[in-house]
């Protein structure tokens, strides 16, 4: 049976601009950038709703890890009045001001089961679980934060106590008095310890492989705005000496809390392997205190707690993975060599990797968070606005 046949119960739509997969800040981006060089665009979004991460996968203490300033979308700027570094319901209504200012409606609960190029009619086609659709260019803004993440550790499905990933975690209201391991030490790790901490839990955290933490701020000014400034005059090493210095300076040695730092400094090591370093506020203090206490790797579950990797074992009342997300790309995308297999990244080095063969192209996917994204954003757009005339004359498929 041929794809025409197991299509035959979905109806065929050709865009003349390009189809954009994701309508979280990735697509709105790239969707508002096509329009004001004129170029039309259809976004399909699996969920309800447009920024589904933010609205429904986020806790309530979230705020930007960077300024709004380098973090806000094409042709539009943050409020005013918000904060350097926004709320997570702040950066909610940015997104929908921001579609509703560039009259951007996405199609949701079109989710995404295929896309592959077809060469004889030189379009690609797009399979979602209601409709199919064909387009010239296939713009790929899923994001890097796509699927959760859960390690496969031991005797997991033993333990008894509650068991969450990020993803569902809200805040710590309700594990008041309870006992918390939280598994993961980045970012969110980070700050979801803070936040139980601050709502009474006790709260333990696993910090196995080395990382570096850097205080948000130096002198007032934000931690990654001032190296990406100190680097237009200086070499990453110099750099990154000053971030290490400034580090021990505002928040101590860290190897005394059981936090060591890897040989590589945070720059060149964000650079080399993509590794973001912790940007501190506040949950290091509640380490130095002991207030969080750190903990070695887990061994293994048990059916009341965690044994860990030098022997000591505690129960626990509630285990939060903050183990991060990885993207489903390769999941649906067909055929094209532009996202490996090895946990989806983009193949190729930057800056190159936003473009691939037949008209894809990807927007978010940087590991540079939202900067990048207004940058691949323009990118795409720039390029896509090139062939706009000539592919919109010529070409003409029969659906």
């Amino acid at each position: 049976m041929d794809d025409e046949a197991v299509n035959s119960k979905s109806k065929i739509f050709w865009t003349p601009g390009p189809v954009i997969v994701g309508a979280g800040p990735s697509g709105l981006a790239v969707s508002a950038c096509l329009k004001q060089r004129g170029i039309p665009s259809l976004i399909l979004e699996k969920e309800s709703c447009i920024g589904s991460l933010w609205k429904q996968k986020t806790y309530d203490a979230l705020k930007l890890h960077l300024p709004k300033k380098i973090c806000q979308l094409p042709y539009v700027k943050f409020p005013s009045e918000y904060p350097i570094y926004p709320t997570q319901r702040q950066f909610i209504t940015y997104l929908e001001d921001y579609a509703s200012h560039f009259s951007i409606n996405p199609l949701l609960g079109q989710e995404v089961q295929w896309a592959k190029y077809e060469e004889r009619r030189r379009c690609w086609r797009v399979k979602t679980n209601e409709h199919e659709y064909r387009c010239r260019w296939l713009i790929v803004a899923t994001g890097e934060n796509a699927e959760p993440v859960v390690p496969r550790i031991p005797a997991v499905s033993e333990f008894k106590g509650t068991l969450l990933h990020t993803s569902a975690y809200k805040n710590g209201a309700s594990f008041r008095r309870r006992k918390a391991l939280v598994v993961g030490c980045g970012n969110s790790g980070m700050e979801i310890s803070l936040d139980l901490c601050k709502n009474g839990a006790n709260v333990f955290i696993v910090i196995r492989d080395k990382f570096h933490i850097l205080p948000k701020q130096v002198l007032g000014n934000s931690t990654f705005a001032l190296s990406m400034w100190l680097l237009k005059w200086f070499p990453v090493e110099v750099v990154d000496w000053f971030l290490l210095l400034c580090s021990r300076l505002i928040i101590g040695d860290t190897t005394q809390s059981g936090i060591r730092r890897p040989e590589i400094g945070p720059l060149k090591l964000k650079n080399s392997i993509g590794k973001t370093p912790v940007l501190d506020d506040g949950a290091f203090a509640k380490i130095k205190s002991g207030e969080i206490k750190v903990v070695n790797g887990i061994r293994k579950f048990t059916s009341n707690g965690a044994e860990f990797d030098d022997g000591t074992m505690e129960d626990f009342d509630v285990v939060i993975f903050a183990t991060g997300y990885q993207n489903n790309t390769t999941s649906w995308l067909q055929g094209a060599k532009f996202f490996n297999q090895k946990g989806g990244h983009r193949e190729g080095s930057q800056p190159s990797n936003w473009k691939g063969e037949n008209g894809v192209y990807s927007v978010g996917f940087t590991s540079q968070g939202l900067l990048g994204t207004s940058m691949d954003a323009h990118k795409v757009a720039d390029d896509i606005s090139k062939q706009w005339n000539s592919a919109t004359e010529k070409v003409s498929l029969d659906a």
